[in-house]
């Protein structure tokens, strides 16, 4: 975060490795709960046979769906990773060479996690499912509650572990080779500038897992239906109608690994990279004498590249234009 109070208070006589530990730890802690949960999880009853076989068909049907989604979507994001990369590199408002390259990575980190935070819930999730059917089946609602929870709980903290792990590491990778001699908060502005690399990376593959996921669930589920309670005339979600299976393959892949991307997308933008983006812009605009004209970002360390931009010029917070309410009109009458 960028600091407007006096250099040498606290939190602003820290620097951005020590502000970002912080968020560091809080990450570290949330995935060491999400293994003891898993943990505590693996360990609850799955049931019968038959119970079994249908969870193997159902989680081996999502994992195959993931893989060829993501293989698609790989390449989908080596492109803009390129296309990053070379926008950032030459374009005009770039502080130095490296702008391209920090971008890029903090895109591609970000679709990484965002798929990793999807995939983590999907295999939880099936995992919890047979556990849950088979608490209910034997120990009633309150154990099955509980199973059900602690599954749900392993995605939470999948997510918010993710979030602020990569949020944290990127933002004290972002901040190396920038000095901040010149201005207390101009090695921050750089880094959150790239940060916001990561949050499209996020939004991308969270955009297309949910697509896909729930186009893929809908069209299963009335190919299920259609088939089953129409042509054959058994139940719904009957075992011995295969749709079946497609059905809850599509649930977990959209349901759950769509859901899972989509948490983390919304988690990350504006949780994380909002507040401290706002902590720096934010404070100076609605400050009386905006930014400070002669307040300059870092020194770049590339000699060959243009001289240090300024920040943009002061700006003041204008209050909208009133005037006088003028007089009603006299009546006609009144000089009578």
């Amino acid at each position: 975060m960028a600091c407007v109070q006096e250099s040498g208070s606290f939190p602003c006589n820290m620097n951005e490795f020590s502000q970002a530990s912080v968020g560091l730890i809080g990450a570290i802690v949330a995935l060491i709960v999400t293994v003891v949960l898993r943990a505590k999880l693996m360990r609850a009853p799955m049931g019968n046979d038959l119970m079994n076989k249908l969870q193997a068909q159902i989680q081996k049907g999502a994992i195959s769906f993931l893989k060829t989604e993501y293989k698609y979507l790989s390449f989908f994001v080596v492109f803009v990773f390129a296309v990053l990369t070379i926008l950032f590199s030459v374009h005009e408002s770039k502080y130095d060479s490296s702008d391209g390259i920090r971008t890029g990575v903090c895109f591609l980190c970000g679709a990484i996690l965002s798929a990793s935070a999807g995939w983590f819930g999907m295999i939880v999730a099936t995992d919890a499912n047979v556990r849950t059917t088979q608490a209910a089946d034997k120990e009633g609602l309150n154990a099955a509650l509980k199973v059900a929870f602690t599954g749900g709980a392993v995605m939470g903290f999948v997510v918010v572990g993710l979030g602020m792990f990569g949020v944290s590491v990127l933002y004290m990778v972002m901040a190396l080779g920038r000095s901040s001699e010149t201005s207390a908060s101009g090695a921050a502005v750089l880094a959150i500038k790239s940060l916001a690399g990561f949050g499209f990376g996020a939004s991308s593959i969270a955009l297309f897992a949910r697509v896909a996921g729930g186009i893929y669930t809908k069209a299963a589920d009335v190919g299920a239906d259609l088939v089953g309670k129409v042509e054959a005339g058994i139940p719904e979600d009957d075992p011995r109608n295969p749709a079946v299976i497609a059905d809850n393959v599509g649930d977990n892949v959209g349901d759950v690994a769509g859901m899972g991307a989509d948490l983390f997308e919304s988690y990350v933008a504006p949780s994380l990279l909002l507040p401290p983006s706002l902590t720096v812009t934010l404070p100076r605009l609605l400050s009386p004498s905006g930014f400070p004209e002669e307040e300059s970002l870092p020194p770049s360390s590339d000699t060959s590249s243009s001289p240090p931009r300024m920040m943009p010029p002061r700006r003041t917070l204008c209050l909208p234009f009133t005037r006088e309410p003028s007089p009603p009109p006299s009546s006609p009458l009144a000089s009578l």
